[in-house]
This record gives structure tokens, sequence and C-alpha cells, in this order.
């Protein structure tokens, strides 16, 4: 007798409902939305709705409807038109407390939403947009390293009174990063003194007290390879850190910011097309310092002599007016706590505010500066293309320059307003403070900008070739098994339901490589129940009885099915861990793909098969 244990018949009834429901919402697919959301992070409730609501019904603006979302609002449009139109309304009149992202909504009903089904996100190549490939300078982050260092060193000299010379850090040797700070030693002052007071403030550092090519004194700091792993490591994961939240300023939803290889950040930014706003904003490595006016030495002279004095630095104003600045640092661009543009009384500005350390640093250095003058340096890098040697090489290019230079009318603290700067300036440089510095510079070294046009053409031949592949092997399935044929469609076609189920829970955005694992995926499945079939006619040809056939079939298949399905799950996982972009989505499909194909294989096609032939049931012939 041919049985098959209830709670089985339960577990797949189960699988299959929920992999139904949860696979449903891509039967409705998506239309054109709107999302809303706070700057704040303050979660969008009723009475924000019915503002926004208010708003475009005052501009004449048709939505479809509208609903909260994770403390975001989501507005939907049954055209592109209205969708834009929406956007321009809300970037007019409220885009210094909230922000905007074109984005889709699911067409699916409400309550199938409330339970969190949606539809599968897609992919670059299937939705278009934006994909730029960034590489991270890693060796100019240890030079911002050992340059945050130098100022410290100093700092911590001045406050215990110990008399020093000139601070450098060491030039790179052999390209590879710098690793040392030095500090002269003058005559009269103790090297180990120097050396004793920096390690009593920076213990995790190592000191030692050297001679310099002239026979004077010096204390280098040394990092070791440990500390510049951790210190590049950092970089790359605040690089993404800092390039996600610079997306979200500009309102680009459902981006993906991932680190590829060693020093690369792959950014793809679904229905984004303006490639040259994106560039500017995301690879900019902008940051400010706040530096004292050096009074005591004349500028003009530093810039006849062509070197600035000891502890000092020459910059010129939008003027071409030399003046020089301390190089001891009062605060930073990455001590900022928020940064906003408005429009004052003197024009375009940017309020800041600094953090507590940031705030007792300029309270302390402005208490004796009443009537002297501060500066705000402006510093951004990027790279200039050379030609050397008939080939086209980039060196890297810092750029500084004062926006603002002026008098200290008080004590001040933690609030300050910057002017000068023009209105688009005053935004740009607002959104780059407050989505925070990038630790170390990038540069572009690939970008595809795909048409939505083109990724609607991607999907229209991806299911095409799916549901052709589908339909040539459900013909032979059917033609060739008979009945056994048919249910072995039926899995296939649950296999299908549960992968699209599996994807939509987890939202892993599906590509066009990955239609092309769904394809095979089908492929793998009907292996299975081609070998289990092809089992169950040999144990016929071989006398045993249907039932029989059928129990042996499943049971002895099972072990070639598990060896070639693993292998093959095996080089999934491998792809998705080395891989990047479009291989890695390829290898996310097999891979569920093939759990489902063994669940659906084995436990769906013997409940099924068990429901026909099994039971009390006298078989005589199996129509296989």
């Amino acid at each position: 007798m041919l049985e098959y244990p209830r709670w089985k018949y339960i577990l797949v009834v189960v699988v299959l409902a929920i992999g139904l429901l949860f696979a449903l919402p891509n039967v409705f697919g998506e239309q054109d939305a709107l999302q809303v959301e706070r700057k704040d992070g303050i979660a969008m409730d009723e009475v924000a709705q019915k503002s926004v609501a208010d708003l475009l019904a005052a501009r004449q603006i048709v939505a479809a409807g509208s609903y909260l979302d994770s403390g975001r609002l989501m507005l939907r449009f049954d055209q592109r038109t209205e969708q834009l139109k929406a956007r321009d309304a809300v970037n007019e009149t409220m885009s210094e407390t909230h922000r905007s992202a074109l984005s889709t909504a699911s067409r699916a009903p409400r309550w199938l939403q409330a339970i969190g089904a949606r539809p599968m996100s897609l992919g670059l190549d299937l939705r278009g947009g934006l994909y730029l490939l960034f590489e991270v300078d890693l060796t100019d982050t240890i030079s911002q390293l050992l340059t945050s260092y130098e100022q410290s060193f100093r700092r911590t000299l001045v406050e215990n009174k110990i008399t020093f010379g000139d601070t450098s850090v060491l030039p790179a040797v052999n390209g590879l990063p710098p690793t040392t700070v030095r500090i002269a030693v003058p005559a009269g002052t103790a090297a180990e003194s120097v050396r004793s007071a920096l390690a009593s403030a920076n213990r995790e550092l190592a000191f030692t007290v050297g001679t310099a090519g002239d026979g004077s004194a010096v204390v280098d700091m040394v990092l070791t390879p440990t500390q510049i792993s951790e210190r590049q490591n950092y970089a790359i994961q605040q690089n993404r850190i800092t390039l996600e939240n610079r997306i979200n300023e500009l309102g680009v939803s459902e981006s993906v910011v991932q680190q590829q290889g060693k020093t690369r950040l792959n950014v793809q930014l679904p229905g984004k097309s303006n490639a040259a706003e994106v560039k500017d904003v995301l690879g900019k490595v902008a940051t400010l310092e706040f530096r004292l006016e050096d009074w005591q030495n004349n500028a003009f002279e530093a810039q006849q002599r062509g070197r600035a004095p000891v502890g000092s630095k020459l910059y010129k104003t939008k003027e071409g007016t030399p003046v020089l600045l301390k190089r001891d640092l009062i605060a930073t661009g990455d001590q900022l706590t928020t940064a906003s543009s408005s429009v004052g009384n003197q024009g375009p500005e940017v309020s800041i505010q600094l953090n507590g350390t940031a705030a007792d640093a300029m309270l302390r250095a402005t208490r004796v500066s009443v009537g002297r003058r501060m500066a705000i340096v402006y510093i951004e890098k990027t790279r200039k293309e050379e030609i050397v040697d008939g080939q086209k090489v980039e060196r890297p290019v810092t750029t500084e320059k004062i926006i603002s230079l002026a008098t200290i009318q008080s004590v001040l603290s933690n609030n300050f307003r910057i002017t000068g700067l023009s209105s688009a300036e005053s935004r740009e440089l607002a959104l780059l403070l407050r989505s925070g510095s990038l630790a170390a510079p990038i540069y572009i070294v690939q970008e595809n900008v795909v048409g939505a046009s083109l990724g609607q053409d991607n999907i229209d031949k991806g299911v095409r070739a799916l549901i052709l592949g589908m339909g040539l092997v459900f013909a032979f399935m059917a033609i060739y098994y008979r009945t056994f044929g048919w249910i072995a469609n039926l899995v296939l076609l649950s296999n299908i339901v549960l992968l699209a189920a599996l994807m939509s829970m987890i939202r892993s955005a599906l590509s066009l490589p990955g239609i092309a694992g769904m394809v095979l995926t089908v492929g793998m499945a009907v292996d299975a129940n081609i070998l289990i079939y092809e089992r169950i006619r040999e144990e016929v040809r071989n006398g045993m009885s249907p039932q029989a056939a059928i129990r042996a079939g499943f049971d002895k298949a099972w072990s070639a099915i598990l060896d070639s399905n693993v292998t093959t799950l095996i080089a999934g996982l491998v792809l998705w861990i080395f891989g990047t972009g479009a291989i890695r989505g390829f290898a996310v499909v097999l891979t569920f793909g093939i759990i489902t194909s063994l669940f659906t294989a084995i436990m769906g096609s013997r409940a099924l098969v068990t429901l026909l032939y099994g039971g009390s049931k006298r078989v005589e012939k199996l129509s296989i």
C-alpha cells in the first residue's frame, strides 16, 4: 500500500498557500509613486498626509491614492506627468523639512500590502537608472589620518607647555602610503619629555626617539600594518555610509550601495538618469576647517618668500589677498551635527551646528580672540587628467579656498552661519556637510545609464524566454510521461510561484541574469522529476507492482537528486560570495531555485502521485 504522512500533506498545502499569497502582488504590478519623508526622521502621520493632499489639490494634481508606509508617505499616480508635477510641488514648498523621491508602488490590494506582501524589486537592467562604480583611494585616507594625528600632537604639546619644532608627515616611499609623523625637537628640549607626553595622550600609538639627517633629535610616530589595515577598512565602510546618506538627500528610493572587492563601491540608482548631477554630489570629497588668522606674522612677506612661518599656512582670499592662518585647527566639517541652507538678510546662507567637542574648542579659541579674524576654509579633493609619456594618467588635486574670513565680534560656541555663497553653492554645501564627509577620495571607474525603455524591453524579452522555456518543457513532459508529466508540470509551476514568493519576501532585486536563473531553475526542477520517473519505469519493467514501483522510485532517486542539487548549490554559493553585480543576481536566483525545486520535486510531486495512486486504490497500470 502506498501511503504518505498527513502532516506532509499539510506542510505542502501551507507552504504553497503562503507562497501563492506572497507571489500574488507580482500579478497586479506596480505604478508610479512619490515617496515623501521628513528630514529629521520623525514619522509621517495622518495630519502630514492631509497637508500634502491639500497641497496637491491646490495645484490641481491628481493622485490615485496615498498611504503611510514605515513612517513615509507614499502617493500613487496613474500618469507619470502627475508624478513629476507632485514632486516639483513638494520640493518647492517643503524642501526645508521634507525630501521626496520618485518611486513605484504596488497595485495590489491594501490587505495584501498590510501583511507585507510586495512585488519583486527590479534591478537596474530591468527598471532603468544609473550605475556607478567608484574606486576608493586608500592611500589618501592614511595621509588624512596622519595629518589629523599631526594636529593632535601639536595640541598635546602646547597644552603640556613643551617647546617643539616643526611637525610633518614624512612622504610616501616607493608608492606605498605614508606611515610616519615626525616632530622636530629643538635644542634645550629633552626628546624623551616630548615622547612621554605624546605617548601618555595616545596610548594606542608607538613613539620612538631618533635622529634626523642633520643630527638633530626627532620623535617619530609610525603606524603599524594592523593600524593601516583597520583605517582602510574604516574608510571603505564610512564611504559607503556617506554615499547612502547623500543618495537619501538627493531623493532616490530603492538605491543600492555595495562593496565590490577590497577597494570599490558600486552604486545603483533606479529611475535616475541625470548622471552629471549625481556624480557631482556623490563623488565630492569636501569638508570645512575653522582656523584663526596668524596676526603675528606678515602674509605679504610670506608670499614673497614663497613659504609660511612655522605653525602657519598661506592662503588667499576670493580677491587674491594673501592671508596667514594658524595650522592648529579649531574644528572640522566632520564635527558638524547638522547643516541647512536658507536665505537670510545677507542672501543665501548655511546654518551649521557643531558637536560638543568642537563647540568647547570653539569657545576656548574665540574667548581669547575677540576682535581678531577667523577663517572658514573649504577643502575639495578631485582628480585631474594629464598626459605623461603619451599616456593619459590621473593625479589627485586638492583645492583649498577661504569661503569666509570675518572678525570675531563675540565669544562663539556651537552655532554658525556661513554667508557669501550663491544659492546653488549654499544648497550643495549644506547637503555635503549634512550627509557626512568621505573618509577617503573616490573616483568613478565605470558608469552606465540604462534607459527606462531599454529596461522594459529587457523585461519583455526575459519573460518571453521564461514562457518559451517553460512551454517547451511542459509539452515534452506531458507527451513523454503522460499523467506523471502533468503532475511534473504542476510541480514546476508551483516551483516558479514559490521562487517568486521567496524573492518578494526577502526583497531581493530581480535582474536580467536573475531571469536566466529562473529558466535554469525550471530545467533543474524537471531534471529531478525525470530521475524519479525513470526510476519508477525501471522498477515496473523489473516486475514490481505499480505502488511499490512508485515508492521505490522516490526512495532510490533521492540520493542522485541530492548529489546533483548540492553540487549546483555549492557553485551558486561560490558565485554569490565572490561574484559581483549581475553574477550575484544570477547566483541568488539559482540558489533559491534549487531550494524550492528540491521541496516541490520531492515533497510536492510525491504528495500528488500518492493522492492519485496511493491508499487502498487498486492500480494495475501507471500512465507513465
